[in-house]
């Protein structure tokens, strides 16, 4: 039985941004659209990586440029679900001002500027919101300074949201995934002290999949959870308490 089921979104519109490379987007737009959503995708690529082609309807947009981010806001009159995906990080090399700065651009500013324009389409649904975070919104990261700047800005971001737009009638709440395996982690994947290191941390001793993500954020969208907002939750096996 596909766990997805537990949770019905017939008739709901899902866009879920930042879906085009597989992994964690990937695998919450599959997972709604087991649940019955009309589902959308978006990606800076021009077509999404080979296995979620003509999955679900594609659009490329940069989440950097408001004009780009304006164009899907005007060809999708109605949305229930907001998913925020879009992210960038490179490990070792954030430490790089210039690249620093993109990385807050991209991982900060960019679910800003969707949320913020698709809050009329929202209001009008009383819809959700769900941002990717990390664990590393919680706690420092050497090699991911950016990162992990960015995403704690993220995870305060979602509270203020939450503040702002409850009147409205729309939830604002966070995922932060721990290690996942994914196409952003495969080079920390090739150091194997660094995978060792994960694991022997991790108290469910294995990195996480794309769809461990999946089913907190079909929940957090779901009526389950209708009194929920600004709530980060942590879905990394335990690593940020070990």
């Amino acid at each position: 039985m596909d766990p997805h089921r537990t949770f019905d979104f017939s008739g709901k519109d899902v866009l879920v941004v930042g879906a085009s490379r597989g992994g964690i987007g990937s695998a919450i737009a599959a997972a709604f659209k087991a649940a019955d959503a009309r589902v959308m995708i978006t990606g800076v690529e021009s077509e999404p990586v080979e296995a979620d082609r003509g999955r679900h309807p594609y659009v490329q947009m940069d989440v950097t440029d408001q004009a780009s981010i304006d164009a899907l806001k005007e060809t999708t009159p109605h949305l229930d679900v907001l998913v925020n995906c879009a992210a960038i990080t490179a490990r070792g090399e954030e430490m790089q001002p210039d690249f620093f700065e993109n990385v807050v651009k991209v991982n900060l500013h960019g679910t800003f500027r969707v949320a913020s324009a698709f809050l009329q389409a929202l209001r009008q649904s009383k819809g959700c919101v769900i941002n990717i975070a990390s664990m590393y919104s919680a706690f420092g990261s050497p090699r991911n300074p950016a990162y992990g700047a960015s995403k704690a800005a993220v995870r305060q971001l979602t509270q203020s949201l939450a503040i702002a737009w409850a009147d409205y009638g729309i939830r604002v709440n966070s995922v932060s995934p721990g290690f996942i395996v994914t196409e952003q982690s495969a080079r920390s994947r090739t150091d194997p002290d660094h995978v060792a290191a994960v694991n022997a941390r991790t108290p469910m001793g294995r990195w996480g999949q794309p769809e461990d993500i999946a089913g907190p954020v079909l929940f957090l969208a779901s009526p389950a959870a209708a009194f929920v907002t600004g709530a980060s939750l942590h879905v990394d096996g335990g690593y940020s308490i070990a």
